[in-house]
């Protein structure tokens, strides 16, 4: 055990399928498995990493679904079986955090957690361990739910807002209300109001905190999991999941706590992030060659071509001529050449094709 807060805990989420990231994300094998970035490392590797160097790597717990078990104990070997909590149903955010933070308190009644999604970009790790860090200091003395939120760089339509009190100058704010996604105009107005923050998802709270406020806005929720707690950390625990987690309401945890909560404080994030939830968020990240194109892994000759995102298997040689704002992705039996533009259509597209030519293919 090296020196960090033994205290300190995190849910790292990877049961998601991304399928925006089609063919290179499926169903048997997400995302967050995948080197995406061309680095080395796969996503979940680089935010396992990331966590690691906060919290004690034997505190950081995986949640997701029991077909990827073996993909996490593969790509993240000091695991133990004890670290990943499997979710044997689809249910959104809430029944599993719920279900990991009974754990934890069950084991630490004194842990702070964060739960971070495994598949986002961040790339000043320092800056991101600090942002944490004050959140933690302040969840240990205050019975806060928290989030880190981003300041908007755009009016993106494609995320959920925060909306803050920004009357003190303090680094931790109040926050007022959560808003959905809106449309172009509204994202507008909030980004010109100045006191409003991307979701990206990552919370900080104590295991008390959060479990109070399962038990205050999610009676029914909180009573399904709390009926277990006598199997949890104990050989028992799989069965009563197994017979408990399906009966579970499908709900996330923003609609399920924060915005139902009134202690709800927001940091404005001071590291870079990116959600890597398309092609053209992954094309933002990436180096770009002379002509604007960002390439994963393959051997390129572009004439006349810029703008694309290409990504293929090992050193395969892609010639591109006079194809601009494309997205061209190889991967064994499927080949993607899809306008950037219409990016938020990959989903149905693959609907399509698995309708067509079978499950196989997504």
């Amino acid at each position: 055990m090296d020196n960090k807060n033994s205290n300190y805990y995190a849910i790292l989420m990877a049961g998601g399928v991304g399928s925006r990231f089609w063919p290179v994300s499926t169903q048997d094998f997400p995302k967050q498995f995948h080197d995406m970035l061309g680095t080395g490392d796969t996503l979940i590797q680089k935010t396992f990493n990331r966590l690691a160097k906060l919290i004690p790597e034997e505190n950081i717990f995986i949640l997701t679904n029991e077909r990827y078990n073996d993909l996490v104990l593969e790509q993240l070997p000091s695991v133990t079986k004890r670290q990943v909590v499997l979710e044997p149903a689809m249910r959104n955010t809430a029944p599993c955090i719920l279900y990991a933070s009974l754990k934890i308190q069950k084991e630490n009644e004194d842990a702070v957690m964060i739960v971070a999604p495994s598949d986002h970009w961040i790339e000043d790790e320092q800056a991101f361990s600090a942002n944490v860090k004050t959140a933690f200091d302040f969840c240990e003395s205050n019975d806060a739910l928290m989030t880190l939120g981003i300041t908007p760089t755009f009016p993106n339509t494609g995320y959920g807002y925060i909306e803050y009190d920004n009357s003190n100058k303090n680094e931790i704010k109040s926050v007022n209300q959560f808003r959905e996604k809106p449309d172009y105009e509204t994202a507008k107005t909030f980004i010109d109001q100045g006191n409003f923050l991307w979701n990206a998802g990552i919370f900080m709270w104590s295991a008390k905190t959060v479990v109070a406020a399962f038990k205050r806005n999610q009676p029914q929720l909180f009573e399904l999991f709390e009926n277990g707690i006598s199997t949890y950390n104990t050989e028992f625990e799989d069965e009563f999941i197994k017979e408990n987690y399906p009966k579970a309401e499908n709900i996330s945890v923003d609609y399920a706590l924060m915005e139902k909560s009134t202690n709800v404080h927001v940091i404005p994030a001071t590291f870079d992030w990116n959600d890597l939830g398309t092609w053209g968020s992954l094309y933002d990240k990436l180096d770009k060659d002379d002509s604007n194109n960002a390439v994963v892994n393959a051997k390129t000759l572009a004439e006349d071509a810029s703008g694309n995102m290409i990504r293929t298997k090992g050193d395969k040689v892609v010639v591109v001529d006079g194809l601009k704002d494309y997205i061209i992705v190889d991967k064994d039996e499927v080949l993607l050449i899809f306008p950037k533009a219409k990016e938020q259509d990959i989903k149905k597209v693959l609907q399509n094709v698995k309708a067509n030519f079978g499950e196989e293919y997504g």
